[in-house]
């Protein structure tokens, strides 16, 4: 008998009938032995739906009080599924509890909207599994020290299956998801795209980090932290499909690399449309200019992603780095208001009309001249590029988002990632 966390997403949970679907797919699972622990999402659309209800009432803002109360809000979603799915399993005869984050509890910090989990007591989980009933335990959400509902960022849900699974040291933790696995790009782009039957921690980290909407990459962090065995699979096959096919199938994240992986250069190729570009003009070239910049974002809470600081001309230089699309204004009044005039610089400038298109492969450690031909693929589709980012086993490039769907079939085809 082994111990499953299963997650499933807001779009196997988006109705009733898919709802009663996860309960006989879970329920299947139980009844072949294992201890099954559930960490579903909030119905398809209901995390949007409230947070429209609160901009409504008043504007988005950077407020802690005004934060607090979205997650009030935002964690009922899951819950409301939790509870639908713990329903549905009782009436498939399947003893049944579910569970709010503050209830398990899963512990987190006080920052709310994007919280992180510090531990997760599973004792209360456990007692009941040995009572032999199936635990559902909301994603998304957890509570801080003072008592306060918290809430882990937007796809957060991955993160709390793994935290649970890692916790608890589950046999493996299945992502179910409207996706079969994770393909070498989005096939809605490239058409050719190919799912991959196994895909390493690495590589899934960095196309997580990159743009991959697959998983959320918390959820490959804590999964590589705490060597969490993985599988990425489809909720919409049949629920009734063997339960031995339904355990190989999809893409397993693996920490063992292979002769195959030897041979493949280049695995997948990731993108981001989210992405902003900054450039802070003319700040004078000198020892903590770029934490001057960057700590005062990095304060306001706001990430920032690649950064180039250009050639020293006349005692000045540039300063580019690139933020999440939604953090872009916020970025850009911070800094014309508070970092320039500190600095002396001669202007911010920015960008909100550009994306970040990367090649990943653990194969590219071993092989000289990926980038480069990287470069002469996008050179040949009259791609300018803007801004490069390199590590071990990735390329990253922004350009402009225009380009994006070509430079990324361009690169698919370059890579001969659409041969088996």
């Amino acid at each position: 008998m082994a111990l499953i966390v299963h997650k499933y997403g807001g779009t196997s949970m988006g109705s009733t009938e898919r709802i009663r679907n996860v309960a006989k797919r879970v329920a299947k699972w139980a009844r072949a032995g294992h201890q099954m622990v559930v960490v579903p999402s909030a119905m398809s659309g209901e995390t949007n739906r409230l947070l429209g209800l609160a901009k409504e009432l008043a504007p988005a803002k950077t407020d802690t009080a005004y934060d607090r109360e979205l997650d009030m809000l935002a964690a009922t979603g899951e819950q409301a599924s939790s509870a639908l799915l713990a329903i549905a399993l009782q009436s498939e005869g399947m003893q049944s509890v579910s569970y709010a984050g503050w209830q398990v509890p899963i512990k987190t910090n006080s920052a709310f909207t994007k919280a992180r989990i510090e531990s997760i007591d599973d004792v209360r989980v456990r007692q009941d599994l040995a009572a032999g009933r199936v635990v559902i335990v909301t994603g998304f959400q957890g509570v801080d020290p003072e008592g306060n509902i918290t809430t882990l960022g937007r796809g957060g849900s991955d993160t709390s299956a793994v935290a649970v699974a890692a916790a608890m040291k589950a046999d493996e933790c299945l992502i179910y998801t409207d996706v079969d696995g994770v393909y070498t790009t989005d096939p809605r782009v490239e058409p050719e795209a190919r799912r991959l039957k196994t895909v390493s921690f690495e590589e899934m980290l960095e196309m997580a980090s990159l743009g991959s909407k697959v998983l959320q990459i918390r959820s490959v962090e804590f999964a590589g932290k705490y060597k969490v065995p993985m599988r990425v699979l489809s909720s919409f096959t049949p629920w009734d499909i063997d339960i031995h096919e339904e355990a190989k199938s999809g893409t397993l994240i693996t920490f063992e690399e292979d002769e195959k992986m030897e041979q493949a250069v280049v695995s997948g190729i990731a993108f981001n449309r989210d992405e902003a570009k900054i450039s802070v003009v003319g700040v004078p070239d000198k020892p903590g200019i770029a934490y001057q910049i960057l700590g005062a974002v990095a304060d306001a809470n706001i990430e920032v992603d690649m950064i180039i600081q250009n050639i020293s001309k006349d005692g000045k230089t540039d300063f580019s780095f690139t933020v999440h699309r939604n953090d872009f204004a916020r970025t850009m009044d911070l800094l014309n208001e508070k970092v320039m005039p500190a600095l002396g610089a001669t202007q911010v400038t920015g960008d909100a009309k550009i994306c970040k298109v990367s090649i990943v492969g653990i194969g590219m450690r071993s092989h000289v001249g990926i980038a480069s031909k990287m470069f002469r693929s996008l050179s040949e589709e009259g791609i300018n590029i803007q801004m490069i980012s390199t590590s071990e086993i990735k390329t990253s490039v922004v350009i402009d988002e225009k380009y994006m769907e070509l430079a990324v079939r361009a690169l698919h085809k370059a890579f001969d990632l659409d041969q088996a």
